[in-house]
């Protein structure tokens, strides 16, 4: 029944389908869903037989925010002690690729959520913002970090001081989304992304979604050494050899993800 655990795990083959169910509060986020959520992520991303993760809510909300009922008593000695939402400093560990397939709400919590995920899949229902000025905090998830990364300064000065939503078009011409496609549509689109993703071998993945990422945090000279590094490492795969014989002789690959 929905509801009865805050996260549904499916397994779909090489693929993980991970869905937030808390449907009578949008998919608030909560200290119980945020530790289930971390947990199977964690759990899933240590199966070599799960090459992607797609990570979805409702046809309402992907996550409509941090749940306010819990947080509004918290003080700044709760933060000081255990750390400001450390659950999900562990998500950007995972090497599996994962993606987050967003329709409706992705607000404050729930998008800076979707934003942890390697890549987003929006319905073109969907909404992102980043409203917490109004509750008298700052994003504190990564929404004036990643945020601003994705879009651009101007963009996620606009949605952090006013609160201001974007709808799934404005997020892909701004970048904060890979593809947008009609909401009836939108799992099936990231299932076979996710597909896509898993077919191919799991150490050249894990590589290729590292590499991306030192992009993100580097120089570009040190990123070209470090894809340089990583492209010659290839060659010591099974996987490498196979994939280029296969190719020469126009046959499908037998990929052993080794």
């Amino acid at each position: 029944m929905p509801g009865e655990t805050p996260v549904r795990v499916e397994r779909r083959g090489r693929v993980a389908l991970l869905t937030l169910d808390r449907p009578e509060v949008l998919n608030a986020l909560d200290s119980g869903l945020i530790t289930a959520l971390v947990d199977e992520l964690e759990t899933l991303d240590a199966d070599d037989g799960i090459g992607a993760i797609v990570l979805t809510g409702s046809d309402r909300a992907f996550a409509a925010g941090a749940d306010i009922a819990e947080m509004a008593s918290l003080d700044y000695a709760h933060f000081a002690v255990h750390g400001q939402f450390a659950e999900w400093q562990r998500v950007p560990a995972l090497r599996t690729p994962l993606i987050a397939a967003v329709a409706g709400y992705a607000l404050g919590g729930g998008c800076e959520l979707a934003m942890l995920c390697d890549l987003i899949i929006a319905a073109d229902t969907a909404q992102f913002g980043q409203p917490e000025l109004a509750l008298g905090v700052i994003p504190g998830l990564g929404g004036t970090q990643r945020l601003t990364r994705a879009v651009g300064k101007a963009l996620a000065m606009d949605m952090v001081l006013t609160g201001r939503r974007i709808d799934a078009a404005e997020a892909l011409a701004a970048g904060l989304v890979a593809r947008v496609v009609p909401a009836d549509q939108l799992l099936a689109t990231a299932l076979e992304v996710a597909q896509a993703i898993a077919s191919r071998s799991l150490p050249v993945v894990y590589a290729a979604k590292e590499a991306v990422n030192v992009a993100q945090e580097t120089t570009l000279a040190e990123g070209l050494r470090f894809e340089r590094r990583a492209f010659g490492a290839m060659f010591a795969l099974h996987d490498q050899k196979e994939g280029m014989a296969a190719f020469l002789q126009k046959r499908p690959p037998d990929i052993e993800h080794r």
